[in-house]
């Protein structure tokens, strides 16, 4: 992970990735993944990149509209990953994705997603400023662009 200063932090300084394998006490009677199960996967992983970002205790304020796009079905290798691409004064907007991938099939696809915003606390459990996103490489301005593109279409759909 990069080091910056106080005032700014990169996308790339958020950034982060749970990986795990699909094992059957994290399952329906399908075989697949228990909704609330990914979802506690995607809130702490988001959670995780939010704190590297502020350097603060975060707590999760809001997360919406999750889209299930794909099974996860047992014995699937699951990647669930996060970054901040925008904030406010005392809050951070998280891309969450969830990526089934099947190795021996040599197979990948989004399983889910969804944007969570946490607000970072101080040592008194309050709210507290969080540092400034910078994007300096293309790199990360297209992660975020596609994480803007997602905000911008969950806004306009009906």
């Amino acid at each position: 992970m990069a080091t910056s200063d106080h005032d700014t932090t990169t996308l790339a300084d958020s950034y982060t990735e749970t990986t795990r394998i699909l094992m059957p006490n994290h399952t329906n009677n399908l075989g697949r993944a228990l909704g609330g199960t990914v979802l506690h996967w995607m809130d702490i992983t988001g959670a995780i990149a939010a704190r590297r970002f502020a350097r603060e205790q975060v707590v999760t304020a809001s997360m919406d509209h999750v889209d299930f796009r794909g099974p996860i079905d047992l014995g699937d290798v699951v990647a669930v990953t996060a970054y901040v691409f925008d904030t406010g004064d005392t809050s951070m907007d998280v891309l969450v994705t969830v990526h089934a991938e099947r190795p021996a099939e040599n197979e990948r696809h989004e399983a889910a997603a969804s944007l969570f915003t946490f607000v970072a606390l101080d040592a008194d459990e309050h709210p507290t400023s969080v540092p400034d996103l910078a994007c300096p490489t293309d790199d990360q301005t297209a992660l975020r662009e596609e994480a803007l593109d997602r905000r911008r279409a969950l806004a306009a759909a009906p």
